[in-house]
This record gives C-alpha cells, sequence and structure tokens, in this order.
C-alpha cells in the first residue's frame, strides 16, 4: 500500500495571513489522519512564514503516524536544533530560498557537503530518519546514497509543470516533454531502489495528475498538500484526504 504524507503548510498560511490562532494546523492534522494520511509534513522555514515552532512541537505531541519536518540547513542550526531537540520520525532535508513561493527545486549535493552530513549523521544518531529532496537525476542520487540518506524525495514539479502543459495546449511538444520527465522519474525510482534507499515522491501533484504516477513510478509515499488544502477548503479535511488516499490506492 502506498503511504500519504500530508503537507498542512497551507493551513498555517491562511491563520499567518491574519497573523491570528485559526485555522490551526495541529486540528487539520488530526482531522488528515482520520482521513487515512500516514504521515503529516510540516516545513519549517527559516523565514516562518506558515508553520511556527510552537506547530511543531504541538505536532510532534499528537501524530499518530509519520512527522515528517522538512528543514534547510541554516547558519544559525536553529532549525536542526529543534529537529535534534523533538526528534521527529523523519526529517527531510530540503533547499530554501527567502524570494520563492514554494521550494523550486532539488538540493544541490555538491554544496556543504560536510555540513550535510554533519547534519545526516546527527539526526540518524538520534533516531530520525533522513530524507533528502532531489531532483530525479541518477548521479544526485547515487550521492543521496554515499551521504547515507536513507530515503529520497524525488522532485516531481518540473513533470507536474510539462504535465500541465500538454493538458492545457494538446500540442506534440509539450506531450512530449510530459512523457519525457515521466520517464526520468520512472528510472530515478529505480535507481534509488536499487541503492537500498526507501524512494518518496512529491511536489505539484494534484488529484488530476497522480494517476499517472502510480505504478509507473516505484514511490512507496507521497507527499502531497496544496492540492489536499485546496480541496479541504470545499469538503473538509478528512474528506480530501480519504479521496487522495482513495486514489493512490485505487
Amino acid at each position: 500500500m502506498i503511504r500519504l504524507g500530508v503537507n498542512i503548510d497551507h493551513v498555517a498560511t491562511v491563520r499567518q495571513a491574519r497573523q491570528t490562532v485559526e485555522p490551526d494546523p495541529v486540528q487539520a492534522a488530526v482531522l488528515a489522519e482520520l482521513g487515512g494520511a500516514d504521515g503529516i509534513t510540516v516545513h519549517l522555514r527559516g523565514d516562518r512564514r506558515h508553520i511556527q515552532y510552537r506547530d511543531v512541537v504541538l505536532l510532534s505531541q499528537t501524530v499518530a503516524g509519520t512527522l515528517n519536518l522538512e528543514m534547510a540547513l541554516h547558519e544559525d542550526d536553529e532549525v536542526l536544533e529543534t529537529a535534534l531537540d523533538l526528534r521527529p520520525q523523519q526529517v527531510c532535508l530540503v533547499p530554501e530560498n527567502r524570494e520563492e513561493l514554494t521550494t523550486e527545486g532539488g538540493l544541490n549535493l555538491d554544496r556543504n557537503v560536510d555540513e550535510l552530513r554533519s547534519a545526516i549523521t546527527q539526526l540518524q544518531d538520534n533516531g530520525t530518519q533522513v530524507s533528502l529532496f532531489i531532483e530525479p537525476d541518477t548521479d544526485t542520487i547515487r550521492k543521496a546514497h554515499d551521504l547515507g540518506a536513507q530515503a529520497v524525495e524525488l522532485h516531481t514539479g518540473t513533470w507536474a509543470n510539462a504535465w500541465l502543459a500538454a493538458k492545457q495546449t494538446g500540442m506534440q511538444e509539450s506531450i512530449n516533454e510530459r512523457d519525457q520527465q515521466l520517464e526520468r522519474l520512472r528510472i530515478a525510482s529505480e535507481v534509488v531502489n536499487e541503492c537500498g534507499m526507501l524512494c518518496h515522491a512529491g511536489h505539484g501533484i494534484t488529484y488530476h495528475n497522480v494517476s499517472d504516477l502510480i505504478g509507473l513510478i516505484q514511490a512507496c509515499e507521497y507527499n502531497i498538500g496544496h492540492t489536499i488544502v485546496a480541496r479541504a477548503l470545499l469538503v473538509g479535511m478528512q474528506q480530501a484526504v480519504h479521496e487522495m488516499k482513495t486514489l493512490l490506492n485505487q
């Protein structure tokens, strides 16, 4: 059965828009798990634009499944210290740019190698599984394995953008690009599994395109956020998660 991690960052985005106390991401996490989520994902960004330290503390105390903390490595190490203190079941190391709307691509594993290796070792020694958010590239996957990562999350955003362009335009060039990106993901997932790491996937996945990934890439877990939160505005979080979990395992 494919696992579903629900990213609830944008529940906090709505709250922070008014700098108030609702909606509460912790309550959203409870409903997501009732809907079938296997885990809850949150990104504690350096600028604290949505998820706050308080949210991560409460989630670490209440999430019944896997708490997956996305984080970038910062010079002040504050977020790393938070992860070491709270001991989430999983940390996914991601790149972070203050000007971006959302994470724009995978980690560059050729930069700050010693810092990456040190963080991975500290987290794993502390009992946390470490995943790296990377591009579906064979060389990058092998570098993740050499760094000691137990899992990687393949960045599916480029494929998702190509999927949407093919859907909207119907042009053969767009269709070819979509198919090439899907094949790239398929090969990458095979390499991840050959390396003995867990293969996760995430970014840009929606109710409309997820079926095109299932069965074509060898991923055991999908981390999905924006589309579920958007759907939850209309039908509620529990129902929105249930619908996505059903699509993943139909």
